[in-house]
């Protein structure tokens, strides 16, 4: 199975290649400090977490992703 982000190989049991689902992981667990911190919602913060100039491209990658998905 291929990442749904790119063409490298998932990982198994994720639809992510190793890159994109460490990048997954971390968006995953700093979602509840955002959260608690500034009230957002999970597509709020995909989108802050996407046009963030600090943000890795992989991070970006996938918030991109999961908002197309959400849409």
């Amino acid at each position: 199975m291929k990442c749904k982000v790119c063409s490298r190989q998932a990982q198994t049991q994720s639809e992510y290649c190793e890159f994109h689902e460490k990048a997954y992981q971390n968006i995953s667990q700093k979602f509840e400090v955002w959260k608690r911190a500034s009230g957002v919602d999970w597509k709020e913060y995909l989108r802050e977490v996407a046009k963030n100039q600090f943000t890795g491209t992989w991070a970006k990658e996938v918030a991109e992703s999961l908002l197309s998905k959400e849409a």
